[in-house]
């Protein structure tokens, strides 16, 4: 049944950049199904919120600053934690290995922040009712009507990435956003050596040795083998 203004969909927004944050606030507030319930800057904000403001949507962005709760963990939190919510992640890192990695850590759906934010209703809508919503680089959107199961652009770009465990991925994706192993070591409360490691048991898997073959992965848009 269609939501209507009597019955809206209830939305909880998370993103670290307060325009972003009040951008899709404001554009949510004008759709008459959809009803802002909350809006954080942090993943604490939100885990601590939904208590008393539950909401049936979670519109997340999956990389938050160097201090928060990296992306991985946050979904698999909040899906812990509230099960009844429906996460879907808003985001730059639109890899298809990454949408894939997200959609098995817990999200509903995936939508890149560079689509209109028109996409981003259509995708709470669908998500809101029981389906999967997800976008692999340079693909049309993928809808799935069962909710347990991965979105087809996603479970696609899964079929090559399944070597790396979810921690080497993170690892892989931090050193792409140009982070140095001691960052990431800060960053996930790791030792310096067990990051290393991490990452050259990726590299190997992915058959890189150097730096620069890692960045010429990122800059061909590859996935990860």
């Amino acid at each position: 049944m269609p939501r209507s203004e009597e019955n809206p969909i209830r939305i909880a927004l998370l993103d670290d950049h307060p325009i972003v944050r009040h951008g899709l606030g404001k554009k949510f507030s004008e759709e008459a199904d959809l009803q802002v319930v909350g809006m954080y800057a942090t993943g604490r904000e939100m885990i601590s919120g939904l208590r008393s403001a539950p909401a049936e949507v979670l519109v997340v962005d999956y990389s938050l600053g160097p201090t928060e709760i990296d992306g991985i963990n946050l979904l698999q939190v909040l899906k812990i934690k509230y099960p009844l919510s429906k996460i879907l992640v808003a985001s730059s890192h639109d890899d298809p290995a990454m949408v894939e990695l997200m959609m098995r850590a817990g999200a509903r759906g995936f939508v890149a922040k560079t689509k209109p934010l028109s996409v981003v209703v259509e995708a709470i809508r669908i998500v809101a009712a029981g389906g999967t919503y997800a976008e692999a680089v340079d693909e049309t959107a993928a809808v799935e009507p069962t909710p347990s199961a991965p979105a087809a652009g996603a479970a696609e770009a899964g079929s090559k990435s399944r070597a790396l465990s979810p921690r080497e991925r993170e690892v892989i994706r931090c050193c792409l956003d140009g982070m140095s192993v001691i960052e990431i070591a800060q960053k996930f409360s790791k030792s310096r050596k067990t990051i290393s490691n991490q990452k050259q048991s990726a590299m190997s898997k992915l058959g890189l040795r150097t730096d620069s073959e890692l960045f010429e992965l990122r800059d061909q848009r590859r996935d990860f083998d």
